[in-house]
């Protein structure tokens, strides 16, 4: 299949393209919207943010002298179809909207430019990423949508990768990611080194940590969702691409004046070059792997890893009323190496493999039926593969893996305006996922294959409301879950609720209850080669029992002439989650019990705008601890209690140019040491407290940059390039001990040194 892509050659372009529909009046004293709009940011003191093609030909008549900036706003709304969002700090921002969508969500921007132009907080608490309107971020000069979720305060990653995401301390298979509401079962590429999600054609991502929707369940510590454009394109476009790591296109091909294909593709480079990026990549995953390091009497040669993706989006507007999308995602990694000996004169090799694969499509229908009611169907089928086949030359053994997912899932929803600014929204979701994991050796012959199916079926509903003056924002609902395996009846509340007051300051209460039925279990000792160390069960209500959090927040805000600050403090409470999902890599390795953990902190985050220029800090503070009644130690810090995290950034952005630095500093992860001067007792390493001390604090330094150029009157350009860990600090992200021939060694991981990256980018 690597092959065959390598034939993939597509001339791509991006779009934004907006439609509308204006019910204006039949005056005589229609004027451009534009010149209007300027007419009004005189009057009110205002400032208007928008698209200038998507309104330039728009034509209404003039709102009455005489009415107040709310009713102004209220005015434009009725006769443009736009929404016209007004923010604290005098902006109106003018957002497209189009049939399919205006009964379905009343969220709106309530902090433009939250860390940098592009990336917004929203009145339901979440946050989005627009891809089409995104700056730049330290560090990252291709956008990749998962490494950028990162810079909000209280989510990092344990280890750098974004396959090990953490959300308020929680684990990396506590987030809900989706891809056009597709749960995706892997995220990254390279092993987790980057992201899976091609940023080309992705128009929008959404992040919320609490408070969320009751019609999602799954990610008990919160959701990253990816979203294409929406808009049906009225002429081909495209881009083709290149960094040190990949060759990309994208492509925005017009069907008819209903209909428009996406499709985008990206591909490794790594066959035809190693760049000095593919090489820091390939030595960060293999690190103390056994692509790495074989025995003695073993060398490994050849060794190979390839990546490839391939996405698409099919709209088509069937009439005013009526959408269809068909998506389809197919992703996959690599990696193959020899292992080569002598055994009587005479030299043997095998290949060692490991493959990563995820392959999923889904169908999406909505219909307006009239002002008020709205239905839509959603179904997917998403499949997921890892797969490892191990030589032992010397023992002329193959150790077979295999860890496969196979999920379907079908929803229906239905939306009800019961008011202008109240609505109400209602749905049934079910869930079917099975997971089948094999080991399977040859010499001698052993075989264990272990498949589960669960059931989940569910029902929800949740009421919209947003006052006249558009202050106060609720959504509260619940959803209902029945798991009929174990007969599990799961009531889940959700509630988010945001309030602006005195102009300039908001208020914000988010909370949740939320389930989910699958984990991974890691194995630090020969899973998967050691490079991908993780594979995903379903619980079984027993030993692996349902996961289950509840959490709250409260938020206070103040944003006015270009700053911004926000704090956010969060209780969050997990129950379910077991020793194997956990990482240990202590006394509690091998250890298998379940039990719970309990975090607290504070999200806090300091915003200056000047002109081009765009500065932020952002501080996390948690103490997060486990529970494990069954351990000789009752309670101890979680593996993912990363005390303090400080972020500081700045970026410069002019109508070409845009330059980004910025600095990541923790306070290191927690570690368990052997007991000093008694390191050893009754041949096991003697371990002192759980957790009681941390690695080393973390530093790195990122800067990146970004040219546009034109090549034509229709043809862009952009030229960039990027410097991850600027400093080259050898950050240790992960310490653990081993015994060797009867003494305790230190083994450590460190993360990616100083590794630069170019991309050029042709758009036409």
């Amino acid at each position: 299949m690597v092959k065959q892509i390598k034939r993939f050659s597509l001339a791509l372009l991006l779009s934004l393209l907006f439609s509308l529909k204006v019910n204006a009046q039949d005056v005589s004293n229609k004027l451009p919207l534009i010149e209007i709009l300027t007419a009004l940011e005189t009057q009110f003191n205002i400032q208007f943010n928008y698209a200038e093609d998507a309104i330039s030909s728009l034509v209404i008549a003039a709102p009455p002298k005489e009415i107040s900036l709310k009713n102004v706003l209220i005015y434009l709304e009725d006769k443009t179809g736009f929404m016209f969002s007004l923010t604290n700090d005098n902006t109106v921002l003018v957002i497209a909207t189009n049939n399919s969508l205006e009964l379905q969500k009343l969220s709106e921007i309530v902090v433009e430019g939250y860390i940098v132009r592009g990336i917004n907080k929203l009145s339901d608490g979440s946050f989005e990423i627009d891809i089409s309107d995104f700056d730049i971020l330290p560090g990252l000069v291709d956008t990749d949508v998962l490494q950028a979720v990162q810079a909000f305060p209280g989510i990092q990653s344990i280890n750098e990768t974004v396959s090990n995401i953490n959300i308020r301390g929680g684990t990396h298979d506590q987030n809900l990611i989706l891809w056009d509401d597709i749960k995706m079962y892997q995220s990254g590429h390279f092993f987790g080194l980057i992201s899976m999600f091609n940023p080309q054609i992705t128009q929008r991502v959404s992040l919320t940590k609490n408070g969320s929707q009751v019609e999602f369940t799954d990610g008990v510590s919160g959701i990253i969702s990816m979203e294409t454009d929406k808009e049906v394109s009225d002429e081909f476009k495209g881009s083709l691409g290149i960094n040190f790591i990949d060759a990309n296109g994208f492509a925005d091909v017009p069907i008819s004046e209903k209909s428009s294909l996406q499709v985008a593709v990206r591909k490794s480079i790594s066959n035809f070059t190693e760049t000095p990026t593919y090489n820091n990549f390939f030595e960060r995953i293999s690190q103390d792997t056994e692509v790495e390091n074989n025995t003695m009497d073993i060398l490994n040669s050849d060794k190979e890893f390839d990546f490839y993706d391939i996405s698409l989006r099919w709209l088509y507007r069937i009439n005013d009323k009526e959408e269809l999308r068909v998506n389809f995602i197919n992703t996959a990694n690599e990696l193959l190496f020899n292992e080569n000996t002598t055994i009587n004169t005479l030299e043997d090799s095998r290949e060692s493999s490991l493959r990563q694969n995820s392959i999923a499509g889904a169908i999406a229908y909505s219909k307006i039926w009239n002002d008020k009611w709205q239905t839509s169907f959603e179904g997917y089928e998403t499949d997921y593969k890892l797969k490892s086949e191990n030589a032992n030359i010397l023992d002329t053994q193959r150790f077979l893996q295999e860890n496969k997912i196979s999920e379907t899932s079908l929803k229906l929803k239905a939306n009800y305006k019961i008011k202008e600014r109240l609505q109400l929204q209602s749905g049934y979701h079910f869930v079917e996922t099975k997971i089948t994991n094999l080991d399977d050796v040859d010499n001698p012959i052993f075989r264990l294959l272990v498949s589960e199916i669960v059931r989940t079926h569910g029902v929800f509903s949740q009421l919209s409301y947003k006052s006249e003056d558009r202050k106060t924002n609720l959504n509260t609902g619940f959803r209902y879950n029945y798991i009929g395996k174990f007969d599990k009846h799961l009531l889940e509340p959700r509630v988010s609720l945001s309030h602006k007051f005195f102009n300039y300051f908001s208020f914000e209460v988010l909370g949740e209850f939320k389930h989910q039925n699958t984990s991974q279990v890691i194995n630090f000792q020969n899973d998967f080669l050691g490079i991908e160390k993780r594979r995903w069960q379903l619980s079984n209500n027993r030993d692996i029992p349902i996961i289950r959090s509840r959490q709250g927040s409260v938020g206070l805000s103040f944003n006015k002439s270009g700053w911004l600050i926000s704090a956010e403090g969060y209780y969050k409470k997990v129950k379910g989650i077991t020793t194997q999902s956990q990482g240990f890599q202590n006394q509690y390795e091998f250890v298998k019990t379940d039990g719970e953990y309990t975090v607290r902190g504070v999200d806090f985050i300091i915003r200056k705008q000047l002109t081009n220029f765009n500065t932020w800090l952002s501080y996390s503070y948690m103490n997060n601890n486990y529970i494990f009644k069954s351990l000789p130690e009752y309670s101890f810090p979680s593996n993912f209690d990363v005390t303090q995290a400080f972020t500081l950034g700045t970026n410069y952005t002019s109508e070409r140019l845009k330059i980004a630095a910025g600095l990541n500093w923790n306070s290191g992860r927690p570690t368990t040491l052997p007991e000093v001067g008694n390191e050893m007792s009754n041949g096991d390493i003697n371990y002192s407290e759980t957790n009681s001390n941390q690695l080393q604090d973390y530093l790195r330094v990122d800067l990146s940059a970004m040219y546009d150029f034109k090549l034509s009157k229709t043809t862009t350009a952009n030229l960039g390039l990027s410097v991850w860990n600027l400093l080259d600090k050898k950050n240790i992200i992960n310490s653990f001990y081993r015994l060797n021939n009867g003494v305790v060694d230190a083994v450590n991981q460190y993360s990616l040194g100083i590794t630069p990256n170019v991309v050029f980018r042709v758009n036409f």
